[in-house]
């Protein structure tokens, strides 16, 4: 079934974009436009972060990154979240695009089961068999929302700044036209080894192995 046999997308409108300084631990510092929107199919308060001059890029550069509270806001080595969202703003930055922040803690299943997963990871399992046991779904994330922010922010193409093949292949099913998918760097600590292991091997993350010696 292609796109077009499907329910259509109902359209998101932008609702308000202010421009808002962002400042970095490290010392970097960007401009950039916050935007939210009405409509947005899960009525969740997601929020695309324009960098940059987007209109002006040959192919403007796109990530969808999932609220990670532990990392974004409190420093947590144990995924690469965190250096993932720095990165991400700077290279966009530079081209020109977007960030969707979009608000999906834990791969969907929310922050209090996110955490109950992580005591499950301490106890030996991985990072999917913890959400599995709990009786969530290993990856519970829908990207219609992001795909109807794309298009109230008018983009027709965009490469997407992603490890994940799973986001690529849910926005082209969604009608999304992404040229190319870049991936991000390799952020690994002695404490988030083993989950970026899991990400590899059993969602196939393009992360370079090789470069997460032990």
């Amino acid at each position: 079934m292609t796109q077009s046999d499907k329910t259509p997308i109902p359209a998101a409108a932008v609702r308000t974009s202010v421009r808002v300084p962002l400042r970095f631990g490290d010392g970097y510092s960007v401009d950039a436009e916050l935007v939210t929107f009405h409509g947005l199919v899960d009525g969740a308060e997601h929020l695309a972060v324009r960098l940059g001059d987007p209109d002006q890029a040959e192919t403007p550069l796109v990530r969808l990154h999932s609220e990670c509270l532990t990392a974004d806001v409190f420093g947590s080595a144990r995924c690469d979240c965190g250096p993932q969202l720095r990165e991400a703003v700077e290279r966009i930055a530079e081209r020109g695009g977007y960030l969707l922040y979009l608000r999906q803690e834990g791969r969907g299943i929310g922050l209090y089961n996110k955490l109950d997963a992580y005591a499950l990871q301490d106890q030996g399992l991985d990072t999917y068999a913890a959400n599995a046991a709990l009786g969530l779904p290993e990856d519970g994330r829908d990207y219609t929302a992001a795909a109807q922010m794309l298009a109230a922010l008018g983009v027709t193409r965009l490469d997407l700044l992603s490890n994940n093949p799973d986001k690529a292949a849910q926005l082209r099913e969604l009608g999304v036209p992404i040229r190319d998918r870049v991936p991000t760097g390799v952020h690994a600590t002695a404490h988030n080894l083993r989950y970026l292991r899991a990400k590899v091997e059993h969602t196939q993350h393009t992360i370079a192995l090789a470069e997460l010696a032990s």
